[in-house]
C-alpha cells in the first residue's frame, strides 16, 4: 500500500511539472526580429510646479527667476533590459535638442526613437551634450546635427564647441531686479570635459514591441541646474555661466540630478 501511494506522488508530481514546463514554453515569446517605437516625453518644471515661460521661481538664498529660452541637448540614448543587455540607437541618429518652445499643450517635448530592438527595457540612459568621441570626428562627422544646431544657437562655432544647455531669462535678489541671465554652457576642447551621462530605471517594465509603441514620460527639474548636487547663487557669479573652469563642472553635475522618470505607459 505505501509502494503504491508513494508511485502515485511520483506521477502527480510529473505530471505537475510536465504541465508547468508546457506552460512556461508556451508563455515565453520570441522576439527575434521585432522592432518597435519608443518616445521619451521631456517635461520640464521648476520643483512641484510646471515650466512657464516669464513665470517668477524662487530658488535658495532669497534669488529669483525667470526664463524666456529653455534648451538642451541628449545624445547616446541606450535601453538596458531585464536580462542586462543594452540597445544603443544608431550613433548618427542619436543626438536631440529638447527645446521647450516645441512643447505641446501639456509642456511634453516628444524624442522618438524607431526601430529599437523589441525587448522588456528596465532603464534608460542618456547623456546631457556632446562627448569627446562624437566632437573628435570633426564637423564633416556630425551629419544634419551640425547645422541644426548651428540654427538653434546651440554652438558658439566649431573650434568652440557645442552648448549643452542654454537658459536665457532674468534673475532678482534682494538687492537687484531683472539682471541678466545666461547659462550657456558646455565642454571646452578636450581640456575641460562637461558631458555627463544619466541613468534612470522605470517604475515599470518598458515592452517593446512591433505592435506597441511606449512612452517613457521624464520629468526635468530645471530648479535643480541651480540647486542640485551643489546649490550655487546667481550673485556669486553664477548668472553667467560660458566656460568658466569652476562654474561649469558643477552646473554639469546640477543638470545630471535634474532627470527623473515619472510613469511609464505601455501602449
Amino acid at each position: 500500500m505505501k509502494l503504491l501511494k508513494y508511485t502515485f506522488t511520483l506521477l502527480a508530481c510529473a505530471a505537475i511539472t510536465s504541465c508547468t514546463s508546457d506552460d512556461d514554453n508556451n508563455n515565453s515569446e520570441d522576439l527575434t526580429g521585432q522592432t518597435g517605437e519608443v518616445t521619451l516625453k521631456f517635461d520640464n518644471g521648476v520643483g512641484d510646479q510646471d515650466f512657464i515661460f516669464g513665470t517668477t521661481y524662487n530658488k535658495s538664498n532669497n534669488e529669483s527667476f525667470q526664463l524666456e529660452n529653455v534648451k538642451y541637448i541628449i545624445s547616446n540614448v541606450q535601453f538596458t533590459d531585464s536580462n542586462g543587455n543594452t540597445f544603443m540607437y544608431p550613433t548618427e541618429d542619436n543626438v536631440f535638442i529638447v527645446d521647450e518652445a516645441d512643447g505641446n499643450n501639456a509642456g511634453e517635448i516628444y524624442v522618438t526613437l524607431d526601430d529599437v530592438d523589441a525587448a522588456d527595457y528596465v532603464s534608460v540612459t542618456f547623456g546631457v551634450g556632446i562627448d569627446q568621441d562624437r566632437f573628435a570626428l570633426g564637423a564633416d562627422g556630425q551629419g544634419d546635427f551640425l547645422d541644426e544646431a548651428s540654427d538653434e544657437g546651440m554652438m558658439w562655432s566649431w573650434a568652440s564647441g557645442y552648448k549643452f544647455i542654454k537658459l536665457d531669462g532674468t534673475f532678482s535678489t534682494s538687492t537687484l531686479a531683472d539682471e541678466p541671465l545666461n547659462v550657456h554652457m558646455g565642454s571646452v576642447g578636450t581640456a575641460l570635459d562637461n558631458y555627463r551621462e544619466v541613468t534612470l530605471a522605470f517604475p515599470n517594465t518598458v515592452l517593446v514591441r512591433d505592435d506597441a509603441s511606449p512612452e517613457v514620460h521624464i520629468k526635468a527639474d530645471i530648479a535643480k541646474v541651480f540647486d542640485g548636487a551643489t546649490s550655487v547663487n546667481f550673485a556669486d557669479g553664477y548668472d553667467q555661466v560660458h566656460t568658466d573652469a569652476n562654474e561649469t563642472p558643477i552646473i554639469a553635475d546640477n543638470i545630471n540630478t535634474m532627470f527623473s522618470v515619472h510613469h511609464v505607459h505601455n501602449d
